[in-house]
């Protein structure tokens, strides 16, 4: 039976083009490279394109590269497509081992194939994006939007249209039963009347859009408007005002007939939680094989420096608060894993001299790249906790256990914005939380390679690290 949800999936107007653009460039490529080299192009050829294309439009359709990107960063489309490329390889490769044709095909042909390709993925994509933006800023290809409610999210959306006009939407009026007076001056310009009168409008066809932006508890109100809205034509969106809500990582879902709308969600839900993993390992492997002679020096240097053991390992929190045990070179001379853990300050007589050296580096938390082999980290999260701390601040911090709705991670959003080390007074433990909840919000592989890229840009150090 179909389903009878009443929310269905933004898409882009320009996805069946993209896709069959995609399809022309890299099977076309493949016969210009055979042209232009010579080699004769035949079905086998054919094949081997058609299961590029596949492989592609797979990778392609998990990143999400076919939505709406009006408003998306260059950048991010890029990133996406080369990653897609990439993993377009994988099925290549596959092809010509399991058949044995690793000597049929010429590899100049084919190298020179995959460098067309994924330069016409590229140049195409940026060309036709500041082709849209150019239209759209003179006016075509554009749709007039009136807004109703100056609340929060309206005001929100307001500023996302007028900062973004590459996009195509276009802000003509707002609509508010308030007086002008009684909001900012900034919305002045755009206000043209009450909400009968954004109706009026819509019914007259001077609208292309109506976002209603109403609070929650006008239900009643949006109702009427939904209903007189029903004798017109026009495109109309209902904008929950879920800002009065800490929202993580919110979705769509479905039980039964019934649609949801999650409130705290973690973003590691099926192909995504795949995508993290394969991440993780590939990450923590290349690194791992990088710094495994360094490590045995860092090892040697801990052990003569202060009796103990090498490696210290403590409870800290995982995903969904379960406890791990974190691997660390110790730094100190003590090993403190109990219920009282004291954080360590600048001048801490508790630090070895090598392991301030340790500490300030970040040198002493490569060992968690294992953690990350192992499943219970990520080499991207938020830093874990001790347990000690973890229940001393969840007591005093709003939502400070949604942090866990992911794994912890070596590096993440908040310590490459200047929130690592010592957490000595409440503000910074709200900061640093707040970054990380921002992170699972907005997660994405291009976060991810974001965080790690700054990560090594700026450096392990930092000012409140002892």
């Amino acid at each position: 039976m179909a389903s009878k949800g009443f929310v269905r999936n933004n898409i882009n107007q320009f996805a069946f083009m993209y896709r069959a653009v995609d399809l022309y460039f890299i099977q076309i490529t493949l016969l210009v490279a055979c042209y232009l080299l010579d080699v004769r192009y035949d079905f086998l050829y054919f094949v081997l394109a058609l299961t590029a294309s596949i492989g592609y439009f797979f990778t392609a359709e998990a990143f999400w590269l076919y939505r709406s990107w009006r408003a998306g960063a260059l950048k991010e489309i890029l990133f996406y497509t080369c990653i897609s490329w990439l993993v377009m390889l994988i099925p290549v490769l596959l092809l010509i081992f399991f058949t044995k044709t690793a000597d049929y095909y010429s590899r100049l042909a084919l190298g020179s194939w995959l460098v067309l390709s994924l330069a016409s993925l590229v140049s195409w994509r940026v060309l036709f994006r500041y082709f849209l933006f150019a239209i759209r800023k003179k006016g075509i290809n554009t749709r007039s939007v009136g807004i109703i409610g100056v609340t929060e999210s309206g005001k929100k959306l307001a500023q996302e249209i007028l900062e973004h006009p590459e996009t195509g939407y276009q802000l003509s009026a707002i609509y508010d039963d308030r007086s002008p007076e009684r909001f900012s001056k900034t919305y002045h310009a755009w206000y043209k009347g009450k909400v009968e009168d954004a109706i009026e409008q819509a019914k007259a066809g001077d609208l292309d859009v109506l976002f209603i932006a109403l609070p929650l508890s006008l239900k009643d109100k949006v109702e009427s408007i939904l209903l007189a809205l029903g004798d017109t034509t026009l495109d109309v969106h209902v904008i929950p005002d879920f800002f009065t809500y800490n929202l993580l990582h919110s979705r769509m879902a479905h039980v039964g007939e019934i649609q949801t709308v999650s409130v705290y969600d973690t973003p590691m839900h099926g192909g995504a939680s795949m995508i993290k993993r394969i991440e993780d390992v590939i990450l923590s492997s290349i690194i791992l094989s990088i710094i495994a002679i360094p490590m045995m020096f860092i090892a040697l240097g801990v052990k003569l420096s202060s009796r103990g053991p090498v490696i210290f390992k403590q409870d800290r929190y995982g995903m969904d608060g379960k406890r791990i045990k974190i691997w660390k070179f110790r730094t100190m001379t003590v090993t403190e894993n109990s219920d009282v853990v004291t954080q360590a300050k600048k001048g801490d007589a508790r630090v070895t001299w090598f392991g301030a050296f340790l500490r300030r580096t970040s040198l002493d938390e490569l060992p968690q790249f294992i953690n990350v082999l192992q499943g219970t980290m990520s080499v991207v999260g938020p830093r874990p906790h001790a347990v000690a701390h973890n229940e001393q601040y969840r007591k005093v911090v709003d939502y400070y256990m949604l942090r866990h709705k992911v794994k912890p991670g070596i590096t993440g959003w908040a310590q490459i914005n200047g929130w690592r080390g010592e957490t000595d007074t409440l503000d910074k433990m709200q900061m640093r939380i707040q970054f990380d909840l921002d992170y699972i919000r907005n997660w994405s592989l291009w976060m991810d390679f974001k965080i790690v890229f700054y990560t090594f840009y700026k450096g392990f150090v930092g000012k409140n690290v002892y």
